[in-house]
């Protein structure tokens, strides 16, 4: 599909991922609800919305050598972003579990990709993305889902610190990270080189970002 594949780059997935990574972040940070409810909403949606952007550009912009990542992550995505979007099931055990399965899962997949890929266009990003995710995978494990500390702000106020309201905020600033990482890649202007055309002359192509 040439056409398709001139009006949504490599560059617009980036984008577009960031894009989605925002909306997460600024949710969760201007909510002052960091209950499993609201963080399994969250997760859901932009897990979902980013299994479509994938499956998407698996078909239309990736070649072949670098589709069966992007549906890998898409599918991955995709259901555990459904299983997070059941109201009934929500509770601190499945936020947990959900997430760190996704962030562990889909960011060995990028990273592994990226290293399959080490030293072409976008290998970086890639790598970068699922180191990323296996930290969050790494930090949500390591807190207690059942921690609570309760203390009291300097006007008084009874306050508690839980261990979903810690797991929603990694999960806030896992996406804020991810923002600014794909949402510079996407800008940044892409890198010229001459290529060969079937013509036989040379002609200068332009790259867009780190896809």
């Amino acid at each position: 599909m040439p056409a398709a594949s001139r009006t949504f780059t490599a560059r617009h997935v980036q984008l577009t991922r960031a894009a989605l990574a925002a909306v997460a972040a600024l949710m969760i940070t201007f909510s002052t609800d960091h209950s499993a409810n609201l963080g399994l909403s969250v997760f859901g949606g932009f897990a979902i919305a980013t299994a479509l952007v994938l499956a998407l550009a698996a078909i239309i912009v990736y070649p072949a050598g670098r589709r069966w990542p992007a549906l890998i992550l898409a599918g991955l995505s995709f259901v555990l972003g459904m299983a997070g979007g059941i109201p009934a099931l929500r509770s601190d055990g499945l936020f947990f579990g959900l997430v760190i399965a996704w962030a562990a899962l889909t960011g060995l997949v990028e990273l592994i990709a990226g290293i399959r890929r080490k030293g072409t266009e976008g290998a970086r990003d890639a790598m970068v993305v699922g180191t990323l995710g296996l930290l969050l995978a790494l930090a949500l494990a390591i807190v207690p889902a059942g921690y609570l500390y309760q203390y009291t702000s300097p006007q008084g106020e009874a306050l508690e610190l839980t261990g979903i309201i810690i797991g929603v905020g990694l999960f806030g600033g896992y996406a804020a990270i991810v923002t600014v990482f794909l949402g510079i890649a996407g800008l940044t202007p892409g890198a010229k080189k001459t290529v060969r055309t079937d013509a036989g002359t040379d002609r200068l192509a332009e790259h867009g970002g780190h896809a």
